[in-house]
């Protein structure tokens, strides 16, 4: 065996590589992570992943890179393995990066839950996701009430979103709105992290997941896993809660990894159910039963409401949606759309045709997403273009349907409705009655 280290490249896309390199490489001499390519999320290219976080054997960093410059980066670094590090991309595209890398003369290769899983002192709940947008923040939002209800001490650890300075997010505590202003979240942070905020659940994140959980195991007494898009669990867990969603049926088992996450799981929630057709509901427990019969199956609705039904009967309404949703969740629509229909609004007015600047390339990059505005808000120039696009469509009314109140980051120039939608579990067994029987409790 050559003494030479083993020269990588990892691509990803500011989370999932980060804690690749973390847990496999960073104090590895076997091998050299010569750079990080980066896609999906505007704006993450051309950084350097920090010496401070990178440790010793990098006393320069790692430099990021565009994912466009791959073949470039294979050739003129001599690059003998290509690491695949990010989520919700159909199988066919993670077969296509790979014939790219080894076209251009590397080795391709994924790395699982057993080589990258941290172990946790306290007992860990995960929740996870066949795809973006399938309703893992209320089904975490439930399975937090659950535990609370149970006087378990929950904290929160949200899959990472480290899109600003590295070091200063090496490891975050969110325990109110001040914190989201100190560390000048994103509107995607936000998202993620006000509604267990609303709850009294500190949420932790960041870029080195080891020190997040220490700090997290320091004021719970159970780690909830907040999954993002539909990438596996950071930390090994005990009980692995997995959403499917049929509106999409078929993609439990044409995405990665969310094909993977079904198959782990220990429980499934089929969420939606209610706005869902029941043939997709039908098809999607076929494939369960295929993929994981092992699994208890939950069937929930998510229910939608607005602060003032009777303000958006008749009126012309601007959606704004969940981001992630649309973009790579490839969804048309979302919450907001079928609450505009539900609520009787005359017009749902397209967005696309006076989308501005980054937006506008937005509805390029993902032609899939309809008459709705996706909330994008990755840096201070992006929420001025978004407060741009909503100023330019001709709407009487604002329809929000993201996690969060927009309007607490957002100028809004005429009245707007908030959405908002919960997990309604159907029948047994519930979350309350799984988590009870099935999660161990392990001492500190």
């Amino acid at each position: 065996m050559s003494d030479t280290p083993t020269r990588v490249l990892i691509m990803g896309a500011a989370g999932r590589d980060f804690h690749n390199f973390n847990t496999v490489f960073r104090e590895n001499p076997r091998f050299t992570v010569v750079a990080f390519t980066a896609t999906q999320i505007p704006n993450i290219e051309g950084r350097v992943y920090p010496a401070e976080l990178a440790g010793p054997l990098y006393p320069s960093g790692i430099p990021i890179y565009a994912e466009r410059e791959l073949e470039r980066l294979i050739r003129d670094e001599r690059i003998d393995e290509v690491v695949f590090s990010y989520s919700d991309v159909p199988h066919s595209t993670v077969m296509h990066q790979a014939s790219r890398v080894l076209a251009a003369g590397a080795d391709f290769k994924l790395l699982g839950p057993a080589s990258t899983q941290l172990l946790s002192k306290k007992p860990v709940v995960s929740i996870g996701a066949v795809r973006t947008g399938a309703g893992k923040s209320q089904t975490t939002r439930a399975v937090a009430a659950a535990l609370q209800a149970q006087g378990l001490r929950v904290a929160a650890v949200r899959h990472p979103m480290p899109y600003g300075n590295l070091v200063a997010q090496t490891a975050q505590r969110f325990g109110d709105y001040d914190d989201l202003d100190e560390y000048e979240c994103t509107i995607e942070e936000r998202e993620e992290y006000e509604p267990h905020i609303d709850k009294g659940i500190v949420v932790f994140a960041g870029v080195d997941y080891a020190r997040v959980l220490t700090l997290a195991e320091a004021e719970a007494d159970v780690v909830l896993w907040d999954g993002g898009n539909n990438d596996l669990p950071f930390f090994k867990s005990d009980l692995h809660i997995v959403v499917v969603d049929p509106h999409r049926p078929g993609h439990e088992a044409l995405y990665h990894p969310g094909e993977a996450n079904v198959r782990m799981a220990d429980v499934i929630v089929i969420n939606k159910v209610d706005t869902a057709d029941r043939e997709g509901v039908f098809a999607v427990r076929r494939a369960l039963e295929t993929l994981n019969p092992q699994a208890s199956v939950i069937e929930a609705a998510s229910p939608i409401t607005v602060d003032d039904p009777a303000a958006v009967r008749g009126k012309r309404v601007l959606v704004i949606e969940d981001g992630p949703t649309l973009t790579h969740g490839e969804m048309a629509y979302g919450a907001g759309w079928m609450a505009a229909r539900r609520f009787g609004a005359a017009e749902i007015v397209d967005p696309r045709p006076y989308a501005v600047g980054s937006i506008a390339e937005t509805y390029k990059k993902y032609p899939t997403t309809g008459a709705v505005l996706p909330a994008m808000g990755y840096g201070d120039a992006q929420v001025q273009e978004l407060e741009a696009t909503i100023r330019a469509t001709p709407a009487d009314l604002v329809l929000v349907g993201t996690p969060i109140d927009l309007r607490r980051v957002l100028k809004l120039d005429r009245p707007a409705q908030r959405v908002r939608y919960d997990l309604q579990e159907i029948g047994h067994p519930t979350l309350a009655e799984v988590l009870a029987e099935r999660l161990v409790t392990r001492k500190a």
